[in-house]
């Protein structure tokens, strides 16, 4: 297989339901992956949809295992299934910290741990997490959200570490605020939906949300074979919030 053709690859992709999922998956089926989406609300064709729970170690066993039995194998984990939280680290009690916890972290490790079987057999093997700004930076209300990324940011590099002499890479990506069902649900909580989104679009260099689609793109870039040298990185997908130090236009 070409270093730069992902047609025949067997992906799978949690959180494929919608948002950033989906859009990853659409666009690895797009370059020529055949992929299954795991998500307690899968979507039909073009995919191979398989609903699973990543809180329950026997779902992800049992759906990752049909997976790789529907696709014949699997050559990429898009390890993207999540929940966001909101609070300062006051704000929420122990049973929510154990609950986004349990989704955010312990659920890529159930996914990735009942797929590694699978992707020691490819020659092509690739995981990618979804990550986070708030992995890399202090943002206002989110302390248990962000601890749960951080703890992603650093799973990435320790399982790139692990695995890396299986022929295994892992990666991650750091999307900023994205304009996904996720943020949209949180908008509409606002007191001020329309100053809401407007002060998300500000807090990033670039003015906007960041769509789904750049974000899937990054993710595609890392599943696929061009990045063949690249392990044990982050991307980040934020609007240059991270990296960028603007001076104030007024």
């Amino acid at each position: 297989m070409s270093r730069t053709n992902a047609a025949g690859l067997k992906a799978v992709v949690t959180g494929g339901g919608s948002g950033i999922g989906l859009a990853a998956a659409t666009l690895l089926a797009e370059r020529g992956m055949t992929v299954a989406c795991l998500d307690l609300n899968p979507p039909g064709e073009p995919f191979v949809g398989i609903k699973a729970d990543v809180t329950d170690d026997a779902s992800v066993r049992a759906a990752v295992a049909e997976a790789a039995e529907r696709l014949g194998g699997i050559d990429v984990l898009v390890n993207n299934a999540g929940i966001g939280a909101q609070g300062t680290v006051e704000d929420n009690p122990d049973s929510e910290w154990q609950r986004v916890f349990d989704v955010n972290v312990f659920g890529m490790v159930r996914v990735a741990r009942a797929a590694l079987p699978y992707l020691r057999r490819s020659e092509h093997a690739s995981i990618v997490n979804t990550c986070s700004i708030a992995a890399t930076a202090g943002l206002p209300q989110r302390a248990l959200y962000s601890a749960t990324k951080g703890a992603v940011l650093s799973l990435t590099l320790a399982m790139a570490a692990d695995h890396i002499r299986e022929g295994i890479r892992v990666n991650c990506v750091n999307p900023g605020t994205a304009d996904t069902p996720w943020v949209g649900r949180l908008l509409d909580s606002a007191p001020d939906p329309e100053a809401e989104r407007a002060a998300l679009n500000a807090r990033q260099p670039m003015g906007r949300l960041v769509t789904a689609e750049e974000v899937a793109a990054a993710i595609a870039y890392l599943a696929g074979p061009e990045s063949g040298a690249t392990t044990g990185t982050s991307i980040a997908v934020d609007g240059g919030m991270q990296g960028l130090r603007l001076r104030p236009t007024n």
